[in-house]
């Protein structure tokens, strides 16, 4: 692993509105040559088995609720600010994938891009390791989905639209006041709705991820988004509880929601905890799931207005909702 001193500025390409706000701390960039594979197969009850593909590791955009956070801890780094200031780049991620598709591609039916880090960090303007994996992509046949916080996904267009993609928004707030305390560097929400309406017109299918639900919160938001990824596009949605699988996680959650929004702290963890039976970290699948009759009611609006606006079924929305889990293995749909 190589220490970059003096890193690409993906700024001096696009704008701060477009990218998210420059991160306060100083970046550390460490480039890793891959040896073996950059396809991680995962296979948890309920999810079935998901392909995923990370060029990166750590992602900028800060997001305080980000279950990726404990990987970085697998590196020697910390979940906090390790995870946002301590960036990893795969160099060499194109040309693995390459080799491994030549050696797996009849067994698996498509891949994810990503699951560790948003596969569009800003660095990515420069580096432009999803957009040549995307291209391997295309050439093996292999179709892909996307789940992005960043309308840089705007700049592959002519790649996504010879590869049958699906292309998600996580888009869980709708205003820049309400989004800042979770997500202090990512693009602004109006900024995300615009790059989903530009794959639209490009005939590239895109759904909006409202994820994570935080219960008193953003619950309320849910019609409104759905409203807005309809109008630009959206055929297809999902909804997850927020949820902690590490200690480090929830404790680092915690600290920033307290410094971010004081006087809403308590009430919003009291929320979490009642849905997870006094507790704010999860130990299984099971508790993963909302508990509480204020989730249902955050369940039986998305399913409201999701019908109201004609969003595609894949299953049945109830099962989705109330079980948010399974919904990673339904999310795209190459038929």
């Amino acid at each position: 692993m190589r220490y970059i001193n003096n890193p690409p500025n993906p700024y001096q390409k696009y704008s701060a509105e477009f990218l998210g706000e420059p991160p306060a701390a100083k970046l550390e960039i460490f480039e890793e040559i891959a040896t073996r594979s950059v396809i991680t197969k995962s296979d948890m009850p309920e999810m079935g088995i998901r392909y995923t593909v990370n060029c990166y590791r750590g992602c900028v955009h800060a997001c305080t609720y980000c279950f990726a956070r404990r990987y970085h801890e697998f590196l020697g780094y910390g979940a906090g600010t390790d995870f946002e200031t301590k960036i990893v780049v795969k160099i060499n991620a194109p040309q693995i994938l390459r080799e491994e598709l030549k050696r797996t591609r009849e067994k698996i039916s498509h891949l994810e891009f990503s699951f560790a880090t948003d596969p569009y960090l800003p660095l990515e303007a420069n580096y432009e390791l999803t957009r040549k994996c995307l291209i391997v992509c295309r050439h093996a046949r292999m179709p892909v989905g996307v789940i992005t916080k960043s309308p840089l996904v705007t700049r592959d267009v002519d790649v996504l639209t010879g590869l049958n993609a699906t292309v998600y928004f996580s888009i869980p707030f709708p205003t820049v006041e309400k989004s800042k305390p979770f997500e202090p560097y990512t693009p602004t929400p109006d900024v995300r709705f615009r790059a989903m309406k530009t794959l639209t017109e490009a005939g590239i299918k895109v759904g909006i991820g409202i994820a994570p639900i935080i219960p008193g919160y953003n619950d309320s938001d849910i019609p409104t988004l759905l409203e807005r990824a309809r109008e630009a596009g959206a055929t297809k949605a999902f909804i997850n509880l927020i949820h902690f699988d590490s200690d480090s996680i929830a404790d680092y959650f915690v600290e920033r929601l307290k410094e971010k929004l004081p006087t809403k702290a308590d009430r919003i963890l009291n929320a979490l905890r009642r849905e997870r039976g006094g507790k704010l970290r999860h130990r299984n699948f099971d508790e993963r799931r909302g508990k509480t009759e204020q989730w249902q009611l955050a369940v039986k609006l998305f399913d409201l207005h999701f019908r109201r606006l004609g969003f595609e079924r894949f299953e049945r929305i109830e099962k989705i909702v109330e079980k948010p889990l399974p919904i990673q293995r339904s999310l795209f749909d190459f038929s």
